[in-house]
């Protein structure tokens, strides 16, 4: 097993996941098997309790393990399935030490920081890495892994000196370390300043790592003397010194890895930056002539010189390219509680980005604070009202996230009223399944106190309950990981978009007792889980596009195989819903999902081969465009 140590410097938000993923795309795309851990220093044992605040969203794994953000990354860039037990945490660490503790494992010795917490931690590294991700049989190649934080963090100490007891541990030609750092341009100068990554080199040997390669974060390609002195006074050789610049969207950033210099020219002019093409599948290469070939460099590093083929990258280089070509604009509206903070719904951007990629639109996502829609705030602070009023009668297709708390939620109850009387597009995840239903029962059957248990426990018309085997006494107990959901006989649009295989995060489900009475005034439940007594999915089959799911969609979206459910909702907010769901009636392929299992009817089947060509959108924030 090789392992790539990939670690941060100077400030923290460099970076450093999509920097791991991409190194993994690169790796993987040379032939390799490629798995990956991330290290987070923090106590928590997991993210599931973490506010979106502090840490954007939890990633919900199939194993039902609530993780870091980072690891969605993984996922998504690699098309792996990873476990819980590829986030390490402090609380873990500590946890399994705490525990061999107490069962006298030990024998009766002082138990430490140093040999114990560091021996745990690169057992721990050793026994993950075997584990294969890939849906192949046995352990993987390379696994890379991504330490958390900043170098010099007090609480990150003991994986520093794990980790750097772990490269003895490997051996020589195992162990291979990137860190990634800034290069700041100050604007007075305009000159790229070294010294912030000169220091953070030295604290980094000082704690006992030395990096092998340096991957350098700034808004432009390193100056050839810039490059020099880093490799000068950093005593990293200067063809493993690597820049990631500033670019359109995080797809490009493999492609800054591995730059075929007879693809593609960059030219830097000042700070702007141009892409003279000379092929149909173009890269960057930096302005002097020397390409930068993270591959070879890391394999040199790993002794994997001789077994390393060129990688092959033509389709996430045409999927790269093609994201800046897309013109036809999507609006979406995002109706949540966390609209100030992206990285809150990370996977739910990622996965609307797949979908409008795919129909060949660029998407552009309005942020609506779900509270700004209520009537209080109407009287408290009417022009934040207007606004957001106005953002969603201006868009084509709504969508309610999940969530937990009863803030905002009448606001998302009233973007699903307007949703389905407006016969706008509507995607409802999870809490947004559960407002739509809520919505319909008040609306629709009258039922004007209809409520969730969790919002008001003594509401006459309980839509959404607690599930048995929750603990209300212990509400940060969910039903977590991948569950299958079945299609039923009267599925209108749902049999051909749902993929049977779901991951799952709740704790609260749709009333049985009030289900019967639902579907009669025109609600139906389009899919239930495996019982039977859980309805997964909601649909109104006479509205263009009007669907909630129980389950989290978005968690395996993957570039290249959009979601059905989020290109569903793109495909009819953009008027092309019938060319989604009959696609061989089109002239033009829109998307390639590949081979899946199919639940229609409660059957499971082969669905056709998917279709080629996949498209990605450009902009800004990581190829969106928002507001």
């Amino acid at each position: 097993m090789k392992y790539v140590l990939v670690t941060g410097g100077v400030v923290s938000g460099l970076g450093k996941g999509v920097t791991a993923s991409s190194i993994g795309v690169l790796l993987k795309a040379c032939g390799l098997r490629i798995t990956s851990i991330k290290i987070d220093p923090y106590l928590n044992t997991d993210a599931g309790t973490m506010s979106p605040f502090e840490h954007g969203e939890v990633f919900v794994l199939d194993d039902g393990g609530e993780v870091d953000l980072d690891l969605g990354n993984y996922e998504r860039f690699l098309d792996i399935k990873l476990t819980r037990d590829n986030n390490i945490t402090t609380g873990k660490i500590y946890q399994h030490v705490i525990s061999k503790e107490r069962k006298g494992d030990y024998l009766g010795k002082t138990v430490q920081v140093v040999p114990h917490v560091t021996d745990a931690i690169q057992d721990w590294i050793e026994r993950v890495a075997a584990i294969p991700v890939d849906g192949k049989e046995g352990p993987a190649d390379v696994c890379v892994i991504e330490l958390g934080g900043t170098i010099g963090d007090i609480e990150s100490a003991p994986f520093i000196e794990a980790l750097g007891q772990f490269s003895y541990r490997v051996g020589p030609g195992n162990f291979c370390l990137v860190h990634v750092s800034l290069v700041p341009v100050l604007n007075v100068v305009g000159e790229q300043k070294t010294k912030p990554t000169q220091h953070s080199v030295r604290g980094l040997r000082g704690l006992g790592l030395i990096p092998d390669i340096l991957a350098c974060r700034s808004t432009k390609a390193l100056e050839e003397n810039v490059k020099e002195k880093l490799a000068q006074f950093c005593h990293v050789p200067l063809e493993y010194i690597f820049t990631l610049y500033d670019v359109p969207n995080i797809w490009h950033i493999p492609l800054l890895l591995k730059v075929p210099f007879t693809e593609s020219k960059l030219v830097v002019a000042t700070s702007v930056v141009r892409i003279i093409k000379k092929t149909k599948l173009n890269a960057y290469t930096p302005l002097n002539e020397q390409d930068q070939k993270a591959h070879l460099a890391i394999s040199k590093v790993l002794n994997l010189a001789s077994v390393v083929k060129e990688p092959s990258l033509e389709e996430w280089t045409s999927r790269a390219e093609l994201c800046d070509n897309l013109h036809v604009p999507v609006r979406i509206a995002v109706v949540g509680k966390y609209t100030g903070l992206s990285d809150a719904y990370l996977s739910v951007l990622k996965a609307l980005l797949h979908a409008s990629v795919a129909c060949r639109k660029k998407l552009v996502v309005d942020w609506v604070p779900a509270c700004d829609l209520e009537k209080e705030t109407e009287k408290q602070n009417p022009d934040a009202y207007k606004a957001a009023w106005k953002l969603l009668k201006g868009v084509d297709g709504i969508l309610v996230p999940g969530g937990f708390g009863d803030r905002g939620v009448e606001g998302k109850i009233l973007a699903a009223k307007y949703a389905r009387e407006s016969k706008i597009p509507f995607l409802g995840i999870c809490l947004g399944m559960q407002v739509a239903v809520i919505e319909f029962a008040r609306s629709v059957l009258c039922l004007q106190d209809a409520n969730s248990t969790e919002f008001k426990p003594d509401t006459k018309h309980p839509c959404i309950v607690f599930m048995p085997e929750i603990s209300i006494c212990f509400l940060a107990r969910w039903v977590l990981g991948f569950k299958n959901s079945y299609g039923r006989h009267y599925a209108t649009r749902i049999k051909k978009i749902h993929l049977q295989c779901q991951r799952q995060q709740i704790r609260k489900t749709v009333n049985p007792d009030m289900v019967e009475r639902l579907e009669k005034a025109g609600l139906s439940f389009a899919a239930k889980d495996e019982t039977g007594k859980r309805m997964e999915i909601v649909e109104l089959p006479n509205h263009p596009f009007f669907i909630g799911a129980q389950f989290h969609p978005e968690y395996k979206s993957r570039p290249g195989k959009a979601s059905p459910l989020f290109l569903g909702l793109i495909a009819a907010s953009s008027g092309e819903l019938d060319t989604v769901l009959n696609p061989a009636s089109a002239h033009q392929p829109l998307v390639s999902n590949g081979p899946k299992n199919v639940f229609a009817n409660g059957t499971s089947k082969k669905s056709p081969n998917g279709l080629a060509d996949v498209r990605y959108n450009n902009g800004y924030c990581n190829g969106l465009y928002t507001r």
